[in-house]
């Protein structure tokens, strides 16, 4: 499937989600999540989920960060450039949604892309190469592409992976990873 499909496709699955059934995946990929061995990391970027899309909530994910006393970097979007800028995430940063509903911090310490380790990437779909599906403004492949190129990617998905995504650019960034309530696929990229 393209990935326009796929993008329709995948929030019309999302909408059908009730809280619970959201509480419960996302609870489920929190757990799975303790299985990989990626805990030796010190530098976790993370995304905040944009509860209208129905997306994970990471917030469990959080707690095991938090727990582990790893640093937890989340973004603020920049909309003109799409882009992100990234802090670190302390007691004292504040949480603001800005006016597409994604919590983000109102300022801190910034961390370059380079320190970051560990990247778990939001999306709507992924395929079995690793590929993936988000929204379509790129906020995350020009992020990733800042990265060092051994910073782990890994998707997080209520849904498992379609056959194949058939128009993926040169820039799209792949997964070295994706987690869902059901399994854990492993790309090689």
């Amino acid at each position: 499937m393209n990935k326009k499909d796929l993008r329709n496709k995948y929030k019309a699955l999302r909408l059908e989600l009730n809280g619970e059934k959201i509480e419960d995946l996302s609870i489920d990929i929190a757990n799975r999540m303790l299985q990989l061995p990626i805990w030796e990391k010190s530098y976790y970027h993370l995304f905040l989920p944009i509860e209208k899309q129905k997306e994970i909530n990471t917030e469990y994910l959080l707690h095991i960060l938090q727990g582990k006393d790893k640093n937890v970097i989340v973004s603020k979007s920049n909309f003109k450039d799409n882009t992100l800028e990234h802090i670190l995430l302390t007691d004292n940063t504040v949480l603001k949604s800005n006016a597409w509903g994604i919590p983000e911090p109102v300022d801190g310490i910034p961390i370059p892309e380079e320190k970051i380790e560990v990247v778990f990437v939001p999306l709507l779909a992924f395929d079995k190469n690793g590929n993936r599906v988000g929204y379509g403004k790129g906020f995350y492949d020009k992020f990733l592409e800042k990265c060092n190129a051994d910073t782990l990617k890994i998707g997080l998905s209520f849904f498992e992976s379609e056959q194949e995504i058939v128009d993926v650019l040169p820039t799209d960034i792949s997964l070295d990873i994706c987690v869902t309530p059901l399994k854990t696929y492993y790309f090689k990229n």
